[in-house]
C-alpha cells in the first residue's frame, strides 16, 4: 500500500497516474457536444450505489474507466457555451495548473511552519486585491471557501465592532434581492430572526437608498443598533449593483459598518472599461470577492478584505500547539489568526498562477466580453415579443420569461416556463436557471463563458419557446 503514497520513491507513478487522468478529462472536453447528457437521478443513482467501496479495483486505469461511467460522462460541463445557468465559470488553464501543484504539495495555510512561501503568496494577493479595491494602507484580509463564509466573517466583525450590550438590538440592513447567506449568517451569529431588515429595491433591482435611510432612522428612533449595511455589487438573480456612494454616505452618517458583497461583481476590479461601476466600494469596511465566479478560477477561490486589518482580531484564537501568542511578538505570520478555518488549502496559488501568466488585464478582458454578451442578449430579448425581460444587465445576468400571446393566466404561464426549463435540462441541449420575480416564475441566463455567442442565446431562446409551446399545446389538449 505504500506504493500509493506520494513521495520521492513514487514520483514516476505519480506522473503516469496524473497524466492519464488529465488525458481522460481532456478527451472528454474535446468530445463534449452539449453541457449535459440529461441523465436522471433514477438512472445514475443505482450505478453508483452498486459500487462496493470495500472491494477496491487496485488500478488507477480501472478506476478511471469506472469514473467515466459514473461521473465524467454525465457531469455538467460549465465550459460549454450553452451552459447558461448559475454563477459557474469556465476555468483558465493557469489556474488548473495551480490546482494540480497545490494538491500535490498539499500545503496548509493555517500556519507559517506548514506553508512558508504559500503564506506570503496569499498575503501578497490580499494586498493586491485591497489595492484594486482602494481600501487603504491598513487593509488586510484572508482567503475563504466562498462568498457565504466571507459574508459570515464580515458580519461577525461588524457584530463585534458594534459593541452592543444586547444581541436583540442588533440589525443588519440588506437588499431584498441580496444573497441568502446574510440571513443564514445572522442565525449563525446568534441574532434573532428579525435581525435582518430587507430593504426594498428600485426598478433596476438596486437598493433603494431612500428606504435605507428610512430604516436607519427607524433603528435610531427605536433604540436599535444598525450593526451593518450589506450592499451588493452583483446580485445573484439580476447582477444589479447597489448605489455604493450613496450607501457609503448613509453608513458614515449613522456610524454603521458597510459591507459590500462583491462575490459576483469583483470581476470589474480587473476591467479596464467598466471599473467605474464599482465606484464607492473603496469606502467599504469589508468586501467579499469570489475569484471562482468572475476571475475564471476553479472552486474554491474567495476572499474577505477589510479596511482595518486590526478588526480581524475578532476571529483570532491562540492555541499553544498551533499559533501561540509568542509568535505574534516574533512576527511569525500565521494566517489562522485571521481565518474562521484552521486547515486551509493553498487556493491562492491558482490566482497567483493566473496573474503571472495572463495578467489582470487578461482576466478583465474576459469579464468584459461576458458583460458585452449580456447586452447583446438583452437587446435580443427586448426585441422578441415572445419574452418579457426584467432589467437591463449591469453585469452578465438576464432574467426573463416566455409570455405566449394566446395565454393570459399567470399561473399557466408559470407552469409553461417551469416545464420549458425542465425539458431543456432533460434534453441536455442547454442548462438555464430560474427564479421568482414578484411571485412569478422566471428564467435566468448567467453568462460567464466568453465562448458563448449571441447565436447561442438566440438558439436557446428558440428551444425554450418550443418547449413552452409544446406544454401549452398539450395543456389545451388535456383541457378539451
Amino acid at each position: 500500500m505504500r506504493s500509493h503514497l506520494l513521495n520521492d520513491l513514487t514520483s514516476e507513478h505519480y506522473r503516469r497516474s496524473v497524466t492519464e487522468g488529465v488525458e481522460r478529462v481532456a478527451a472528454q472536453l474535446a468530445t463534449t457536444d452539449r453541457p449535459f447528457t440529461g441523465v436522471t437521478v433514477d438512472a445514475l443513482a443505482p450505478r453508483i450505489d452498486a459500487i462496493d467501496l470495500d472491494r477496491p479495483l487496485g488500478d488507477a486505469s480501472a478506476v478511471l474507466d469506472e469514473l467515466e461511467e459514473v461521473y465524467l460522462r454525465d457531469a455538467v460541463y460549465f465550459h460549454h457555451p450553452r451552459y447558461l445557468a448559475h454563477l459557474n465559470c469556465p476555468v483558465v488553464i493557469p489556474a488548473v495548473l495551480g490546482e494540480a501543484v497545490l494538491s500535490a504539495v498539499n500545503s496548509s495555510l493555517d500556519t507559517w511552519d506548514q506553508s512558508a512561501g504559500g503564506t506570503l503568496i496569499e498575503r501578497r494577493l490580499i494586498d493586491w486585491t485591497a489595492e484594486r479595491i482602494g481600501l487603504g494602507p491598513a487593509a488586510d484580509g484572508v482567503f475563504t471557501s466562498g462568498g457565504s463564509q466571507s459574508n459570515l466573517q464580515a458580519l461577525l466583525l461588524a457584530r463585534e465592532e458594534a459593541k452592543s450590550d444586547s444581541l436583540n438590538k442588533l440589525r443588519i440592513l440588506a437588499s431584498e434581492v441580496g444573497h441568502f447567506s446574510v440571513q443564514k449568517s445572522a442565525k449563525l451569529l446568534g441574532l434573532g430572526q428579525e435581525a435582518v431588515v430587507r430593504v426594498p429595491v428600485d426598478q433596476d433591482k438596486r437598493m433603494w437608498t431612500v428606504a435605507l435611510a428610512r430604516e436607519l432612522e427607524r433603528c435610531r428612533r427605536d433604540g436599535l443598533v444598525p450593526m451593518a449595511v450589506v450592499a451588493t455589487a452583483g446580485t445573484t438573480d439580476f447582477g444589479s449593483i447597489d448605489p455604493l456612494p450613496e450607501i457609503a454616505e448613509l453608513c458614515a452618517q449613522y456610524g454603521t459598518w458597510m459591507h459590500v458583497d462583491a462575490a459576483y461583481g469583483c470581476g470589474l476590479l480587473a476591467s479596464r472599461r467598466r471599473r467605474d461601476r464599482l465606484t464607492g466600494i473603496e469606502r467599504a469596511d469589508s468586501v467579499t470577492v469570489d475569484y471562482h465566479k468572475s476571475f475564471f478560477q476553479p472552486v474554491s477561490s474567495s476572499a474577505l478584505l477589510v479596511r482595518d486589518g486590526s478588526t480581524l482580531r475578532h476571529a483570532t484564537y491562540h492555541a499553544d500547539y498551533l499559533n501561540p501568542r509568542r509568535m505574534v511578538r516574533e512576527r511569525i505570520p500565521n494566517q489562522v489568526d485571521k481565518s474562521l478555518q484552521t486547515t486551509r488549502r493553498f487556493d491562492a496559488l491558482k490566482l497567483w498562477m493566473t496573474l503571472r501568466v495572463m495578467g489582470a488585464d487578461g482576466i478583465g478582458e474576459l469579464f468584459d466580453e461576458v458583460c458585452e454578451l449580456a447586452e447583446e442578449g438583452w437587446r435580443l430579448l427586448a426585441a422578441d415579443p415572445r419574452f418579457d425581460v426584467v432589467v437591463r444587465p449591469a453585469l452578465s445576468t438576464l432574467v426573463f420569461r416566455y409570455v405566449p400571446a394566446a395565454v393570459t393566466d399567470p399561473a399557466e404561464i408559470d407552469r409553461a416556463n417551469l416545464y420549458a426549463r425542465g425539458a431543456l435540462f432533460a434534453s441536455g441541449d442547454a442548462v438555464v436557471a430560474g427564479t421568482k420575480v414578484g411571485g412569478r416564475h422566471y428564467l435566468k441566463f448567467t453568462l460567464l463563458n466568453p465562448e458563448t455567442r449571441a447565436s447561442d442565446i438566440a438558439a436557446v431562446l428558440d428551444l425554450i419557446a418550443g418547449h413552452a409551446e409544446q406544454y401549452l399545446g398539450e395543456s389545451l389538449d388535456r383541457a378539451s
